[in-house]
């Protein structure tokens, strides 16, 4: 076994002596600091009590003793891995010291050759150049893949064949085994993915090559490589903004720049938010005598741990896309930037470190305080005033469409309804199909495999759903179109008398619940400017398909929930103080009993049914607000006599009985068992011939 794995498993052993042996690990089990790229670990908690770097230099290890290597080559490649990493270690105050001395630990791969030519070598010999220069440049071969660095950096490798200490042969015989190493150590998946192009880059530099010159364009497609393969249409939104800036002429300097933790950072913004921030640093005076651009304190802030799993801080991410949205791209050229009391960008340079600039963004205290406040309300039913909460301070939407940390969660949600959403299909008239908040777009993938004849086009209200979908769009190849645009406002979207059918599948209760119209929430008038926004675009003999909540009646009608639960009281009790869309009245029976008005007790059960981590929103959302005769009449008196309705029935939603039965029990009021009733309704509504 490797001398080097012997001793971290001495060191994990309890065996604290090897340290003073060994300084490298020394260094990396004294870190204070837990540093280590974010785009590679799936939880944040797992940091808190593990090493990382220390895990990781062990995996390297671990697949170079698995390695046949010759005994030099495994011997220099041993002393690399052991030290490429030191930088990521050290106590803080070790830090601070080895930061006065110059060394620099934003550029870690720099960083950790200097702490080796410091600590790990007695004499410098040809041999410890080498060892040297092979740790200041490790990873470059997978980082020039990545775009996040330029080719030239490669060449102190190719130097040490210039001055013949090594032969092109033996060059590639150490480079090859050593990116196995430190990719296979990350992911042994993503080096026999990347395998071949590592080994055509290895020639070059092995041979003084140089291969094809990488265009500002092609090194910006590098860079957004993870955002291209989770769907950004990279092509089709570069052209967009080509039509405002010259990317040649402004990012002309990144060939310049070695690129830190940018993919880590910037991913899951939007190619134009990407240029915009690039532009911010490019407009700093001195950038032409920056060599390294680290965003290590922006990725640091952009995750945290969500239920033991790395995640996107949208909190964040949505208060940066607003001070970028305030800031055009030829406006940054002329220094002007927002003037945002609660965030602002920070360019930072080291008066040390003098070729290296440091970038993120910064938060109030205020702020600050109120984002860790919405992540602790995450548990509680606090969540969604602390959202709202959000919404003031930064004058985002206030709607509840943007669902942050669950965003995926219920968009997935979306996706599983497409045995109720096929349905709908039957009712389709014409060509042309608007679904109103398509979500996942479950309904637009039916309505182009089922029906290949259709122009299907979605709309909706949040920039969260329209960004997933395009995504969704250009993954997968879909010809369906989205609009970001306002469900009572169609005609300014889509021209009048141009649809042919208009779905609102699922949709009508949230406009209801979530649209302040007329100055309230919870307003039937919402409901009829949906209707009339649809009724106006439609074509005649076109239609209107409304899947949705329905109310029960005779409303008089009381009903007994018998809790198999013991917290089901507790979960009414909350209920009723908490509901936001009409007052809840029970009559307590005993401590599992309650009765309640039949719609009153439904709409309870209808929360009740998906749990506590839907809590936060379900009691925001009333989904019945009509009865079947109510709704029949509301479409007459909206849309007037002439408007034909096709269809009108309601029915009990399958599920619905099977979630509920182990939960609870429903009586009438004489103690009878009695189903539950229809939970849903189906109109179709036709719109004259002329």
């Amino acid at each position: 076994m490797l001398k080097s794995l012997t001793t971290i498993a001495a060191f994990r052993q309890g065996d604290y002596s090897v340290l003073q042996q060994n300084v490298w690990l020394e260094m990396i089990a004294s870190a204070e600091e837990k540093i280590v790229n974010l785009d590679r670990i799936r939880s944040i908690g797992e940091l808190l009590e593990a090493n990382p770097v220390l895990d990781y230099v062990e995996e390297t290890l671990e697949i170079l003793e698995s390695l046949s290597l010759s005994f030099w080559v495994k011997e220099i490649l041993e002393e690399v891995l052991i030290w490429s990493e030191v930088a990521k270690g050290g106590t803080l105050k070790e830090r601070l010291s080895w930061q006065k001395e110059e060394i620099n630990l934003f550029v870690h791969n720099i960083g950790s050759a200097e702490l080796y030519k410091k600590y790990g070598v007695n004499v410098e010999t040809e041999r410890t150049d080498v060892i040297y220069t092979l740790i200041a440049t490790h990873g470059l071969v997978g980082q020039f893949l990545r775009g996040e660095v330029v080719y030239r950096e490669n060449k102190p490798l190719t130097q040490l064949t210039i001055d013949k200490v090594l032969s092109p042969e033996e060059l590639g015989h150490i480079l090859v085994p050593l990116n196995r190493c430190i990719i296979a150590g990350v992911s042994s998946d993503l080096w026999l993915e990347v395998k071949l192009e590592v080994e055509h880059i290895i020639r070059y530099i092995a041979h003084d090559g140089d291969p094809q010159s990488v265009g500002i364009v092609d090194r910006l497609r590098k860079l957004r490589t993870a955002a291209i393969s989770r769907g950004e249409p990279f092509e089709s939104e570069l052209d967009r903004i080509t039509r405002n800036i010259d990317i040649n002429d402004e990012f002309e300097v990144i060939d310049q720049h070695t690129l830190w933790f940018v993919e880590a950072a910037l991913q899951e913004f939007t190619l134009e938010e990407f240029v915009k921030v690039f532009l911010i640093i490019y407009s700093n005076d001195h950038i032409e005598q920056i060599r390294h651009i680290s965003f290590e304190p922006l990725m640091n802030t952009m995750y945290y741990d969500y239920k033991g799993m790395k995640k996107l801080n949208v909190y964040k991410k949505r208060i940066i896309e607003k001070y970028l949205q305030e800031v055009s791209l030829e406006s940054i050229g002329n220094g002007i930037f927002p003037d945002n009391p609660h965030l602002t960008h920070h360019l930072t340079q080291n008066k040390d470190l003098p070729d290296t600039l440091i970038f993120t963004f910064e938060f109030s205290a205020a702020a600050t305080k109120l984002i860790e406040f919405c992540i602790e309300a995450e548990k509680s039913s606090l969540y969604e005033k602390a959202v709202l909460m959000l919404f003031d301070l930064f004058d985002l939407r206030r709607d509840a469409y943007d669902r942050f940390h669950n965003e995926e969660e219920y968009l997935a949600d979306m996706n599983q309804t497409s045995d109720y959403k096929k349905v709908l299909l039957d009712y389709i008239v014409g060509q042309r199909v608007l679904d109103i908040g398509p979500g996942g777009g479950v309904l637009l993938d039916l309505m182009e495999r089922e029906m290949p004849h259709l122009e299907p086009l979605g709309i909706d209200i949040s920039a969260n759903v329209i960004e997933a979908l395009e995504r969704k769009k250009q993954l997968e190849g879909h010809r369906w179109e989205v609009i970001k645009g306002d469900a009572l406002q169609l005609q300014e979207y889509v021209e009048a008398g141009s649809i042919d059918s208009v779905i609102f599948s699922s949709i009508l209760h949230e406009l209801y619940s979530y649209i302040p119209y007329n100055g309230h929430k919870f307003n039937h008038d919402t409901i009829a400017a949906a209707l009339v926004s649809a009724y106006n675009v439609l074509a005649p003999g076109g239609r209107i398909i409304i899947r949705d909540g329905i109310m029960t009646e005779p409303e008089d009608q009381k009903r007994i929930i018998v809790f198999h639960e013991p917290d089901g009281m507790v979960w009414l009790r909350r209920y009723a103080n908490e509901f936001s869309g009409r007052n809840i009245s029970y009559e307590e029976l005993s401590d599992r009993e309650v009765m309640l008005p039949v719609n009153d007790a439904m709409e309870f059960l209808y929360t009740y049914t998906w749990g506590e981590e839907a809590y936060v929103h379900e009691i925001q959302e009333q989904f019945g607000y009509f009865t079947p005769s109510q709704y029949h009449s509301f479409i007459k008196d909206t849309l007037g006599e002439n408007a034909t309705i096709l269809i009108d029935k309601h029915f009990l939603q399958k599920g619905y009985t099977e979630a509920l039965e182990q939960r609870v029990t429903l009586l009438d009021e004489k103690g009878n068992p009695v189903p539950l009733p229809d939970s849903t309704c189906l109109y179709v509504i036709e719109k004259p011939h002329k």
